[in-house]
């Protein structure tokens, strides 16, 4: 496996040197928790204006008064998205766009890990559904906002299992043979492919946004128990405990992506640690599958059609 590469700081990265990020409005999906929460909670200490999403409004609204009462001036706002119904990207989506207000930072966060087999509302599978398609039909929907803000940027967060991937293109649904961790390496493997074609077809068009993607490596958060159960959610805990660094140190690659100047389209941030489970943000090589231009293109052709959207009509409406 190739080794991470550093990114020029004199010292570890911590949140303390993330930029100020006044003027910018953000959206983060999945902020009721985890590092979703943390990343809502750190760009709106810095100054910027914060959307965080939840499906569930209640966790959500627990959320933002957590926010609040730790920073009362922070200019952070709650939207339920549901991310497992594309109608409901949709009209999130088309709400923003009727606002009209350009769009800073979209980052990728929000997914779910692992669960027992299940099916979205438009009877994609759950993993593959959540983690990939919906973000890129929120990605491609906002795209006239993204290119309407100086410096805008795409964070797509992915994980060190996406290494484990491939993409089922003839059992997506899981119908033939479904395993909860293969499924959710292939969504974080789709992840990567969207990330690296994204940043393909913004460059060809010449659209000033970039797209960059991030995994926290293994960090402690409720992602890998709240969805798993019996032996599963044993084990998870187990490694939770002694094997994972925490949430705060795991945040720092997505925030080192969405806010530092020294980053470029492309660029995969991950931990340099060991096996790439702890450390401090670093430029990562992905899986080489996952650089293949054809590979990206099928995937990409494929969510199109699921999606039923497109790069070139979703840019019809870009100043």
């Amino acid at each position: 496996m190739a080794t991470a590469e550093g990114i020029g700081e004199d010292r570890p990265w911590t949140v303390s040197a993330m930029p100020n990020q006044t003027g910018r409005f953000c959206i983060v999906t999945g902020a009721n928790s985890g590092l979703g929460f943390l990343t809502a909670r750190e760009l709106a200490r810095k100054g910027a204006r914060v959307m965080m999403t939840a499906r569930d409004e209640g966790r959500g609204h627990m959320a933002l008064a957590r926010i609040r009462a730790e920073l009362p001036d922070a200019a952070v706002e709650l939207r339920r998205l549901d991310l497992a119904d594309l109608d409901d990207v949709a009209a999130f989506a088309g709400t923003l766009l009727a606002g009209g207000h350009p769009l800073d930072l979209l980052i990728n966060n929000a997914g779910v890990m692992m669960p027992p087999r299940g099916l979205t509302r438009q009877g994609h599978e759950t993993q593959f559904g959540v983690n990939h398609l919906a973000h890129f039909a929120l990605t491609l929907r906002l795209l006239p906002l993204l290119s309407g803000a100086p410096g805008a940027r795409v964070v797509t967060v992915s994980s060190e299992l996406h290494r484990r991937g491939r993409i089922r293109f003839d059992d997506l649904t899981g119908e033939k043979g479904y395993g909860r961790l293969a499924f959710y390496a292939q969504s974080k493997l789709a992840n990567v492919l969207f990330g690296l074609e994204l940043d393909r077809r913004l460059k060809a068009a010449r659209l000033p946004v970039m797209s960059l993607l991030a995994h926290p490596g293994y960090s402690d958060t409720n992602l890998q128990t709240s969805a798993t159960s019996g032996l599963l959610r044993v084990f998870m805990r187990i490694g939770n405990r002694y094997l994972a660094q925490n949430a705060e140190r795991g945040v720092l690659n997505q925030l080192y992506a969405a806010t530092v100047d020294n980053v470029a389209g492309g660029d995969f941030i991950g931990p340099d640690g060991f096996r790439e489970m702890r450390g401090s943000p670093a430029r990562v090589h992905p899986l080489p599958a996952a650089t293949d231009p054809a590979l990206a293109a099928r995937l990409w052709h494929l969510s199109e059609t699921l999606t039923g959207l497109t790069f070139p009509s979703s840019a019809e409406r870009m100043p």
